[in-house]
């Protein structure tokens, strides 16, 4: 599928926004970003995705993660849907811009193009794909839903844990993984080095071919 996946740089769009026009790589600036699409405005799972971004907005805050909606409406539409996102949502404001795509252009230079779904026009739509964009411009997690799936916010947190808690050390996260759990060391650090890089020890896993690759520390 043709688009934007782990590893490409996200172009710099310049997009109209419900906070105005922006070039993508000044609003992501030095931060992670999460750039997340939504098949239309007025819709039911969207409404109560984009809600629960704004329950979650200061949880990514706390990460130093921006947020970044799109939908394939036009600004006004959206300005209007955000009043339905608030009232449902119990308030929650919506303070992250929605970029605008009545065109549906972005979605495709963006890699957001549901293959099924489409509107009540026949036009193809957004499916419910998640970018997190990391300082440097690139891609560094990907999700991709089809629009009848609503997202889980928590874990959109869990994965921003592990990104940036794997960019700042030599380890990887395990499954099922959450923050304050124990993490793997990275493979390609030896022993040796392990004992240098944490030095409040690591477990080793006894496994059966007597390979030690498993090893779990705390960071």
């Amino acid at each position: 599928m043709p688009g934007l996946t782990i590893g490409d740089d996200l172009p710099n769009l310049e997009v109209e926004t419900t906070n105005g026009k922006m070039k993508l790589h000044d609003y992501v600036g030095d931060s992670y970003t999460i750039l997340f699409s939504h098949p239309g405005d007025f819709t039911p799972v969207c409404t109560t995705e984009l809600g629960m971004m704004a329950a979650y907005a200061n949880k990514f805050a706390e990460r130093g993660v921006k947020l970044l909606g799109l939908s394939c409406d036009d600004v006004h539409s959206h300005k209007e849907w955000i009043k339905d996102i608030e009232a449902y949502n119990k308030g929650h404001k919506v303070t992250y811009p929605i970029i605008a795509d009545s065109k549906r252009e972005l979605i495709k230079q963006l890699n957001m193009v549901d293959p099924e779904e489409t509107d009540s026009s026949g036009h193809k739509v957004p499916s419910r794909a998640l970018h997190i964009v990391g300082p440097d411009k690139k891609i560094r997690l990907s999700f991709l839903y089809p629009a009848t799936t609503g997202r889980n916010m928590d874990e959109v947190v869990r994965v921003v844990d592990s990104l940036q808690k794997a960019a700042k050390h030599k380890i990887a996260t395990p499954a099922n993984w959450k923050q304050g759990e124990p993490v793997v060391i990275s493979p390609n650090v030896s022993t040796e080095q392990a004992k240098e890089m944490f030095p409040q020890g690591f477990d080793t896993a006894n496994l059966p071919s007597g390979k030690s690759y498993l090893r779990f520390t705390n960071v």
